[in-house]
């Protein structure tokens, strides 16, 4: 089944179905492409022929390929004649009742045993299998947009699922250069649903109020992601976004962690959709404007510098702290086993976010001068600067404020003050990353290499949840989920089950 030569139809020739044609006609296949629109097929092949032509003017691609994959791909108008397909796979609208009637019509063409496939990104491949005669032959092939660019395919297995069919479609994939992931058939399956607290913690702290959409976007980006979540969902569109969160909300059976948000439904409200009407978070085509560069001077002379903790972190802050130090002669002190990380000058304190707030953590310590700072997942180079969300303690004075600047831009941090919040930015963000890739694995939805690389390949993060946890610890993102929840009060920051075990 998955030779080379194995004939397919792909149904839908908009961009996704044009470019799972594409990669599979490059693969070998001969491929049928057919879309209910006459004429859409043979259009998607005109385009088609405009980016191969150009592929091979910038030398990606040899003529004699582009010829042969255009050579393998015949339009079609008319369903009946991909008969012979031993493969369908489905890339048209997003409609339970559309695709439903497509893969009955799909079912009475084919043989008996050939697959069939839905590009699926939102709907229960169970549900589009239920009423098929033989419906253990449906299995779900998401493939992200670009199809020729992205390597994740995610392969979906509905409640009757063969599964021989989903590894012959998983072996296809991988036939075809792509990363296969496998998944259980759940709302927003891998990718859609651990994302979602990327988007949710950005529009949080804008309804909090607690910073500003360039704040949390060079912060994230800052921490190794390609664009902050405000970007990018002024990319994607509100309106797309907003659906889809609705959509996983709804199938959640309306899990508080999903809900959407009144910011983002505003938006919708006012047609300020992003990058598509010229205005989103952002106005384009300008798009998002620089952070104020503060320019900070190196530390005043201190009588007593001490880095507390353990761990990489901790082991970062001593090394650029005894750069920092070597122009006076000496060196800061270490103890380990203070109960948290950080820089001690002169008993005012730096503190590395465990979730609670400055005032919090001010409070809990006994101490009046406090400066908290956001959970570094990249360490600048010597000599660079990165973005770093901070807060300070109601009662922190104006010169500990000002040196605590100074401490973070000489350990290679650019601060970005923002409202005294829990977890910050960038640590509320991934823990409850990781916390829903856990919950997901608990659920059988995938497993933790499967989450990794679905994350990683289908929305460019750049690490994994579980090589994050890896880096961190379980204790440590439980921490900030409590601190959270105790903030907020309700069941949208609960710990994963997942986690607590993997804690004890």
């Amino acid at each position: 089944m998955n030779a080379s030569d194995t004939p397919l139809v792909v149904v839908g020739a908009g961009i996704m179905g044009a470019g799972i044609a594409q990669v599979a006609a490059q693969a070998g296949h001969p491929v049928h492409l057919h879309d209910v629109r006459p004429g859409a097929a043979a259009e998607a092949c005109t385009r088609l022929r405009g980016t191969l032509e150009g592929l091979v003017a910038k030398g990606k691609l040899t003529s004699d390929v582009a010829a042969a994959t255009l050579a393998r791909i015949t339009p079609i108008d008319q369903l009946q004649q991909a008969a012979g397909a031993r493969i369908a796979i489905e890339a048209i609208v997003e409609d339970l009742a559309t695709k439903r009637a497509l893969f009955r019509d799909l079912e009475a063409l084919l043989a008996d045993d050939a697959i069939l496939a839905t590009n699926t990104s939102s709907i229960s491949v169970t549900a589009i299998a239920n009423g098929l005669k033989h419906p253990g032959r449906l299995v779900g092939m998401h493939f992200f947009n670009p199809v020729p660019l992205m390597k994740l395919v995610e392969v979906i297995s509905g409640l009757h699922t063969d599964a021989s069919v989903a590894e012959a479609v998983f072996d296809l994939a991988a036939a075809w250069g792509k990363v296969p992931v496998h998944a259980r058939s759940t709302p927003g399956f891998i990718v859609n649903r651990i994302a979602r607290p990327f988007y949710a913690e950005a529009l949080a702290l804008l309804h909090e109020r607690a910073a500003t959409p360039q704040q949390i976007d060079a912060c994230l980006r800052a921490a190794g992601f390609r664009m902050g979540p405000c970007e990018l969902m002024d990319l994607i569109g509100h309106d797309t976004n907003f659906a889809v969160t609705n959509s996983v909300y709804a199938a959640q059976f309306f899990d508080k962690r999903y809900m959407p948000s009144g910011v983002q439904r505003e938006l919708v409200e006012g047609g300020l959709l992003g990058r598509k009407t010229g205005r989103g978070f952002y106005r384009y085509p300008e798009g998002p404007p620089a952070l104020p560069v503060a320019v900070h001077e190196a530390p005043l002379t201190a009588r007593e510098v001490v880095v507390h903790g353990r761990g990489a972190i901790a082991d970062a802050i001593e090394a650029a702290t005894t750069r920092a130090l070597a122009a006076q002669g000496w060196g800061p002190a270490r103890v380990a086993d203070s109960g948290w990380t950080g820089l001690e000058v002169d008993h005012a304190r730096l503190v590395l976010t465990d979730g609670r707030c400055a005032q919090d953590l001010a409070q809990a310590g006994g101490v009046a001068e406090l400066v908290v700072f956001d959970r570094p997942l990249v360490w600048p180079a010597p000599g660079a600067t990165s973005a770093l969300a901070v807060a300070a303690a109601p009662g922190t004075s104006a010169a500990w404020r000002e040196q605590a600047g100074r401490w973070l831009h000489a350990l290679g941090f650019a601060p970005v003050p923002i409202a005294d919040v829990p977890g910050l930015v960038v640590a509320r963000t991934v823990a409850m990353l990781i916390d829903e890739a856990a919950d997901a694995v608990l659920q059988g939805v995938c497993s933790e290499p499967g989450a990794d690389a679905a994350m990683k390949l289908g929305v460019n993060y750049p690490a994994g949840p579980f090589e994050w946890l890896l880096a961190w610890s379980p204790a440590g993102v439980h921490g900030v989920l409590q601190a959270l929840d105790a903030h907020h009060r309700g069941e949208r920051y609960r710990t994963s089950a997942y986690l607590r075990r993997l804690m004890r």
